[in-house]
């Protein structure tokens, strides 16, 4: 009898044990099934991203390509566009696509904007791919739900859950220009997820990974991302045009250190285009004298009542605009100020 009971309670224990492993197992809070839902659906739309060198060497002469570096990209749309940072591609000789399911695939840049940090490929496959379903990052508060899909230091397809701790940062870009209205993460990212998409917890594009701030080079809780509101601006541009079309003045300014070194504060001009609205409008470049002396030509302050210190102010405010826009400079010329108004025209790109 004895036995019969203890027998019985042994098989209570294990049964009990077999039952909470199973209810262990398959239980998942609302979070974790969203991060795991979000994770299986989004995880086919990002590629690793390779960037290779052509090396020719020293002695037998062969011709080599040797990885330089390594990102993530996303796919943009079913016909094999992808986007990337353009960091991540950059000095590329060659640039290899690898797909969730391990094929390779050579990659065509069609389309940079290094003063955006974006960047996009195209392969061709036989198959049509999954794009991912774009957001809206004007929709980002502090606090939200983010999720990073990436590669870091080579470790394929990993993924990272945090928060928006910051919206509207600055950063610079590899063309020293300011990528402005950045999103703030502590979602961990590494080197390697450049490039990689930025999620929501509806599973939406909300941004492209691109930096982090980190003393040592690794994580350090503080990573940003490009919104995807600019993305959706510029890809369809890169795709198109190669580079970024932006209404524009017709001027060849000067590098920030030559006013810097004259002591002006504004943007030089170099010269203008003929024909173009600066020079309809009678603005000019620099000259030199009879004695071969150079003469600083006129120096943009203003555009519409916006303080122009440097070029990376002159282009911010060049993209508000569209082609037609009229806009109002001030114009400093022989130490004396004037206003004028310039039709804007497609004439610059990036």
């Amino acid at each position: 009898m004895k036995f019969r009971i203890l027998i019985s309670l042994v098989c209570l224990i294990v049964n009990s044990h077999i039952l909470f492993a199973q209810n262990y197992l398959t239980f998942k809070t609302e979070d974790e099934a969203n991060n795991i839902e979000i994770f299986k659906k989004a995880s086919p739309s990002v590629v690793y991203v390779t960037n290779k060198a052509v090396r020719q060497d020293f002695f037998s002469f062969n011709v080599q390509e040797i990885p330089q570096g390594t990102g993530t990209g996303f796919i943009w749309d079913k016909s094999g566009i992808i986007v990337t940072n353009f960091h991540v591609i950059q000095g590329a000789n060659k640039v290899t696509i690898t797909l969730q399911n391990g094929k390779e695939l050579d990659a065509k840049v069609i389309g940079v904007a290094p003063g955006k940090d974006l960047a996009v490929l195209k392969v061709s496959t036989g198959e049509l791919l999954k794009s991912l379903p774009l957001g809206d990052s004007a929709l980002l508060e502090v606090g939200r739900k983010v999720i990073a899909i990436g590669n870091p230091f080579g470790l394929d397809t990993t993924l990272t859950v945090g928060v928006v701790s910051a919206l509207g940062r600055e950063i610079d870009a590899v063309s020293n220009r300011k990528i402005h209205g950045v999103i703030q993460t502590d979602a961990s990212i590494n080197p390697g997820n450049s490039g990689g998409p930025l999620l929501n917890s509806l599973g939406q594009l909300v941004g492209v990974n691109t930096a982090i701030y980190s003393p040592s080079g690794a994580s350090a809780g503080i990573g940003f991302a490009i919104p995807v509101n600019i993305v959706k601006k510029i890809v369809p541009q890169l795709i198109e045009f190669g580079h970024i079309v932006r209404p524009g003045l017709g001027i060849e300014t000067a590098p920030d250190y030559w006013a810097n070194r004259y002591g002006i504060e504004g943007v030089l001009i170099v010269s203008t285009i003929p024909g173009m609205p600066a020079d309809r409008a009678g603005i000019s470049g620099m000259s030199r004298d009879r004695r071969g002396s150079i003469v600083l030509g006129d120096i943009v302050i203003s555009i519409d009542d916006k303080k122009i210190t440097n070029n990376d102010d002159l282009l911010t405010v060049l993209e508000q605009h569209k082609e037609g826009d009229k806009v109002e400079l001030v114009i400093e010329r022989d130490g004396h100020q004037y206003r004028t108004s310039v039709q804007l025209e497609i004439t610059e790109n990036e």
